[in-house]
């Protein structure tokens, strides 16, 4: 069992509020994200969890059990931080056996325990090495491997995967979904990154100066976003997010034309995503602009236009496609796939 509650859960720091009552239910075996921007609270609201910071205000249940007073010993929690705080003078034998054997476990419990996490990890082979004999993914995996043998009730990741470069985050973010299939655990993973939050979460939690801003699936925040923050904070590259006017039914885009408005609030944004917008001929869509910058990606080019009053618009068009710089064309959005926003940054619905 793993499921984990949050109610009301606040921090203060002296005068300061960093997390500012936080309610959260996470379900058994799920893989939950907390994603957000540097100071948002991500790493503080994980730590409280684990028993690393004290829970100023609320509470936390662990499989209905109120642990908000319980050390972190008594949690039943495993955490794998940023930095791997592997022994240097052991093996990886002994390190990822190294807590059964402080909590005194038989010795052939701490071996059949270490072979198993070893054999799921793809580690057998790396057993007797030291860490400085290991590459970075390899220590993070020993890392994780140090947790598991812990049969733990959740784990918690904290930026797990930051010290690593790029084609190693690729492939241990696939290590550690494959391993969330396997454990079939709770995982709650904290990373500024969006791609690895789209790519591992069951869900996304969104914070933004300690407070939640929005909760669902990664399909759920690309598609519906309830607010600017999350609509240009989810998505790579952002949404583009400009000024509109709405007006007895219509809708106009700032500097550019527009189109039917059928919402009840008026709006005074609208958001389109890269991948929804069509370049075609100067005049025609909702608003023109001249080629700024184009980034060429192999199978996709994406091109930044300015568009005048509406600011910059970036378009995902196809790789073989060829847009020059100094072109102007007319941009045409989706009418399916637009965002708008009322004049406190909420989404407007139907």
């Amino acid at each position: 069992m793993g499921a984990i509650t949050l109610n009301a859960v606040e921090k203060w720091f002296g005068d300061v509020q960093v997390i500012k009552g936080v309610d959260l239910a996470i379900h058994d075996g799920e893989f939950v994200v907390f994603v957000g921007p540097s100071g948002c609270g991500k790493s503080t609201l994980l730590r409280m969890i684990g028993g690393l910071e004290d829970i100023s205000r609320g509470s936390l249940d662990i499989d209905g059990t109120d642990v908000t007073d319980q050390p972190p010993s008594k949690r039943g929690l495993s955490m794998v931080f940023q930095s791997y705080a592997l022994y240097p003078h052991m093996s990886v034998r002994d390190n990822m056996g190294f807590s059964l054997k402080t909590a005194g476990a038989p010795r052939t419990e701490i071996e059949t325990k270490v072979n198993a996490a070893a054999d799921t990890l793809k580690l057998d082979q790396y057993l007797d090495r030291r860490p400085k004999d290991l590459s970075g993914g390899q220590r993070q995996r020993v890392a994780i491997g140090r947790s598991i043998v812990r049969d733990p009730t959740a784990f918690l990741f904290d930026e797990p995967l930051s010290n690593l470069d790029a084609a190693l985050r690729v492939e241990m973010r696939h290590e550690i979904s494959k391993l969330h299939k396997t454990l079939d655990a709770t995982m709650i993973y904290v990373t500024h990154d969006q791609v690895e939050a789209m790519t591992l979460a069951d869900r996304i939690v969104v914070l933004d100066a300690g407070r939640i801003i929005q909760v669902g699936t990664p399909r759920e925040l690309y598609n519906h976003p309830g607010n600017v923050f999350v609509a240009q904070f989810i998505g790579s590259p952002k949404m583009n997010v400009f000024a509109c006017s709405t007006d007895g039914g219509q809708y106009t885009v700032a500097g550019g034309r527009g189109g039917v408005y059928a919402m009840a609030t008026a709006a005074t944004q609208m958001g389109i995503r890269p991948e929804h917008i069509t370049a075609g001929a100067a005049g025609t869509g909702q608003v023109d602009g001249t080629v700024d910058v184009v980034e060429f990606l192999g199978a996709d080019t994406f091109v930044l236009f300015d568009c005048g009053a509406a600011g910059p618009i970036n378009v995902r068009i196809s790789g073989d496609a060829a847009l020059r710089v100094g072109e102007t064309h007319g941009l045409s959005f989706d009418a399916e796939q637009m965002h708008f926003f009322d004049a406190d940054g909420v989404t407007v619905t139907g």
